[in-house]
């Protein structure tokens, strides 16, 4: 028996399936959003701290901020292209301690009196600054030949690298800062040109280079390849032991880098420098787009991320809030952004 229509079926229309039209709208909208999130948030936030605290634009407290960043920024930028090969890098902070006592040793004054070696003579600055860059970089090779030839996982390799470093750093400067430092040394942390910081020239200049090499070279697509599909990459001809070493040497001399600019500023190389930076980087590097799962990153997420836990430290500082409670917000802000990727991530797969 087939039922008649009633009069309100036959007032309604069928339901009409969307377009390719709208399809393509909405995904347009969704990918622009995963694009460009980041840059919306933190021109929110500097809008909200600026509201809260007029201070904060001021051009001498962003400033303040940028150069307070950088030595964090730097390390971030190894760690971007360490966690795109599906790496990890937990020792970033620690050989940042180490490099920089080893630098600050090599140099000091002739106040014979406050120097660690009275009897080494006074090096020209090139000395301390090749020896923080040759630290560094060791200290990323080995961390790099261990996972690509012995088959250590990156966070058990980088964990061992991490206390050896720190203790290579206590050991070396007898549990003492390294003070005494010669002017040239100070004036990369201190110094100025142009009216901006060193700090902030030497942080541009290395994220220009980063992405350039991760745009524009093999090293850079090897990295991603690396990171999408080792088994791929390796089955297509890829060295992938080579440029997992390469990856984290590059992260090792980026953090003796930083080395340099923390010891400056400070005047003084302290064993103690760097501790827990490393979890600040990744946080950066989390929060600025690049993917736990490998493949996916840029340099420009990792500095807008790495800007990002910059004001909100320095915005939660002007607003006096309890360093407790920062320490409270920034394990949030890197929950929600693990979250944010592990979701971007799946929609994506």
């Amino acid at each position: 028996m087939i039922a008649k229509p009633t009069k309100d079926n036959a007032n309604k229309t069928p339901a009409t399936p969307p377009t390719e039209e709208g399809k393509s709208s909405r995904n347009n909208i969704g990918k622009w959003v995963t694009k460009y999130a980041i840059y919306v948030v933190f021109i929110a936030m500097c809008i909200a701290m600026s509201i809260m605290s007029p201070v904060f634009l001021s051009i001498t407290n962003i400033l303040n901020v940028v150069t307070q960043m950088a030595s964090i920024g730097l390390l971030a930028l190894g760690v971007t292209i360490v966690i795109i090969t599906r790496g990890i890098d937990l020792s970033s902070g620690s050989v940042l301690a180490v490099a920089a006592v080893v630098s600050a040793s090599m140099a000091q004054t002739l106040d014979w009196s406050m120097r660690m070696y009275p009897n080494m003579p006074e090096l020209p600055i090139i000395v301390p600054i090749l020896a923080a860059l040759a630290v560094g970089t060791l200290c990323g090779f080995i961390n790099g030949a261990l996972i690509a030839y012995t088959g250590i996982p990156p966070f058990i390799a980088t964990l061992g690298m991490m206390i050896i470093a720190r203790g290579a750093a206590l050991l070396y400067s007898d549990g003492r800062p390294v003070s005494s430092l010669i002017d040239s040394y100070q004036w990369i942390g201190q110094g100025s040109v142009l009216g901006i910081p060193v700090p902030v020239w030497i942080f541009a200049i290395m994220a220009v280079v980063s992405y350039i090499l991760l745009n524009y070279t093999r090293f850079g697509k090897y990295a991603y390849a690396i990171g999408g599909n080792e088994t791929a990459a390796y089955v297509s001809g890829i060295n992938v032991n080579k440029y997992k070493i390469l990856v984290y040497s590059y992260a090792g001399m980026l953090a003796g880098i930083s080395a340099l600019i923390l010891a400056a500023r400070i005047n003084s190389g302290q064993p103690g420098l760097g501790l827990m930076y490393e979890l600040d980087a990744i946080a950066a590097a989390t929060v600025g787009g690049v993917s736990h799962a490998g493949g996916i990153g840029t340099i420009q997420g990792t500095i807008v991320g790495t800007m990002i836990m910059g004001v909100l430290q320095n915005g939660l500082d002007l607003l006096n809030v309890s360093a407790y409670w920062q320490q409270i917000v920034k394990g949030l802000v890197i929950v929600v952004a693990v979250m944010f990727d592990m979701r971007r991530h799946k929609k994506s797969s």
